[in-house]
């Protein structure tokens, strides 16, 4: 008889299962405990010889809080940079496990090998885990053949806190505009935006990149991305301007009943330096035009007497929405310290203009955030020790650059473990704010032209695989999970457990606790490289809150 289902065996989720792992390499998932609002995924790893109709049946008292997704492997061109450390699964372009689609009873494969369902145990706010312990069994079967496996939960009665960090991963509309072929402020356009954001928040993200003007972020020079401007500019002769914010009212109010509660305005100069001013398009004598842009010398007198009525009317309006406290401003992304010079002049209008409001740069030079008095620079966690105990946030990013030193990252090529470890580092140095550039990034490198993010998951050879989007396009304008967001968001989670047990015993207590059974302290560069280590901390961590229910 011809065997299509070998086996299968209940794995964490730090497991990324290629077609050739072997199963029984794979450590088995028996056990585990979760808090009542948390969500929590663990995977079916499944030995099959044909593409027989696989059947997933579960019988649990959590079957309601329950989702089934099969992990798809997607092709990666570029799975490592150039400059890498040895913390990687492997290097070489290939398959990889990444895609969570969802399924309701199962689904058949491509070919033989090892395959994995991915199960995510999900509350709601209106509707929470019943604390306990309770029992998941698991069935796979063809209709020849069935193997079953069974693990236990205990869902212990305590909440996770409201998250307290920012954070913010920046949703591209003009790639879903691109993408799905609708147009700017359509009725497509807000649905999709519901869509991702929906998704966004539902994995930790508070925080929403917010295009007052098109955001000027991996453009080539000289060239342009597809207008997404919020705010509706006309020209009123004589120097003088007026502003619309009607679109920007109906961004932030779907943003709200998202679930967003900062919003982060689009930088006011262009990337890499602040040379020129971000492209601004304005009603001159009942037409549509291009004001500002590539030929606009950042500083120049005719951008300055923009911005400053600009920045009056803007601030007027927040007043009006009452969101003063919960606005965040850029410059320019990523600004080099060879570009001090038109940095720091671009940086002073802004600091001038918007002296009550949270600036924000990305940053990785510590003398120039110095030396332009940026208060809340967010370097990279690779020159982040620089930045410690010596500004008034610490705020952190990663990128495609952050590639080695074992800093966290979310490369297809890297283990899970280097994905979630940021939640207990961010809990020790009490980080205030992350930021991602990529949950949506359809585009190839410097928005040169779109990209299918089935096929081409690197920029086209740019950047690392995983770098520049964590969600895949899917039907009816709603984003599909990979499994990396579901990891990032677990290490938010263990963040946030980190923190409800500082209540109860001390932050000094807590750190020690999660550092007991490590060779050194834990930093951006240095922790266990195991899933076992973070596992069995975690459960440590959860036994500890129990011990104050």
């Amino acid at each position: 008889m011809l065997i299509l289902l070998k086996s299968i065996k209940a794995v964490s989720s730090l497991e990324k299962i290629f077609i050739d792992s072997d199963v029984s390499d794979l450590t088995e998932l028996k056990h585990f405990s979760m808090l009542k609002n948390e969500k929590k995924s663990f995977q079916i790893a499944l030995d099959i010889t044909d593409s027989e109709f696989i059947n997933i049946d579960i019988a649990s008292s959590l079957n309601d809080f329950l989702n089934i997704s099969v992990v798809k492997n997607v092709p990666s061109d570029l799975a490592a940079p150039k400059r890498t450390d040895n913390f990687y699964i492997k290097k070489v372009p290939g398959l990889y496990p990444d895609l969570l689609l969802p399924v309701s009873e199962g689904c058949s494969f491509d070919s033989s090998g090892t395959f994995a369902f991915w199960i995510e145990i999900s509350p709601s706010r209106e509707k929470l885990l019943p604390s306990g312990n309770h029992n998941i069994v698991v069935t796979a079967r063809t209709k020849s053949i069935s193997y079953k496996t069974e693990l236990s939960v205990e869902v212990i009665d305590a909440l996770l806190p409201k998250q307290t960090l920012i954070y913010t991963n920046w949703i591209h509309t003009d790639c879903l505009m691109t993408y799905y072929g609708f147009k700017a402020f359509t009725d497509e356009y807000w649905e999709a935006l519901r869509n991702y954001l929906n998704k966004a928040v539902k994995y930790g993200m508070n925080c929403v990149l917010t295009p007052i003007f098109t955001p000027p972020l991996d453009t080539e020079i000289g060239k342009e991305r597809p207008t997404v401007q919020l705010v509706k500019i006309n020209t009123a002769g004589n120097g003088a301007y007026s502003f619309d914010f009607s679109l920007l009212k109906k961004w932030i109010s779907i943003s709200k009943k998202c679930g967003i509660e900062y919003f982060e305005l689009s930088h006011f100069f262009t990337q890499w330096g602040a040379k020129h001013a971000p492209k601004i398009e304005a009603c001159v004598n009942g037409k549509e035009e291009k004001i500002f842009g590539w030929n606009t010398k950042a500083t120049g007198i005719e951008y300055k007497h923009f911005l400053r009525q600009f920045a009056f009317a803007l601030k007027s309006f927040l007043r009006k929405e009452n969101l003063e406290d919960n606005v965040l401003v850029h410059v320019s992304d990523e600004p080099p310290f060879s570009c001090l010079m038109s940095y720091k002049k671009a940086s002073r209008i802004i600091h001038h203009l918007f002296p009550e409001y949270k600036i924000i740069d990305a940053m990785s030079s510590y003398p120039l955030a110095k030396i332009c008095n940026v208060r809340y620079p967010i370097p990279a966690n690779d020159y982040i020790d620089s930045f410690i105990g010596k500004t008034e946030e610490l705020w952190t990013y990663y990128c495609s650059a952050q590639s080695s030193k074992n800093v966290s990252n979310r490369f297809f090529s890297m283990p899970s473990v280097r994905n979630r470890i940021l939640g207990y580092q961010m809990y020790k140095y009490s980080v205030k704010g992350f930021l991602h550039w990529g949950y949506n990034f359809y585009f190839s490198q410097y928005s040169r032209k779109p990209i299918d993010p089935y096929k081409v998951t690197d920029a086209v050879k740019a950047f690392a695989s995983g770098d520049s989007f964590i969600v895949y396009p899917g039907d009816n304008f709603t984003p599909l999970n990979s499994l990396r967001l579901n990891v990032f968001y677990d290490g938010l989670q263990d963040m946030m457990a980190l923190q409800l047990l500082e209540t109860k015993i001390g932050k000094e207590a807590v750190v020690k606790l999660m550092e007991d059974s490590t060779d050194k302290p834990i930093t951006f560069s240095e922790y266990p490289h195991n899933n076992s280590w973070l596992l069995e901390n975690r459960e440590k961590i959860n036994q500890e809150i129990k011990k104050y229910i």
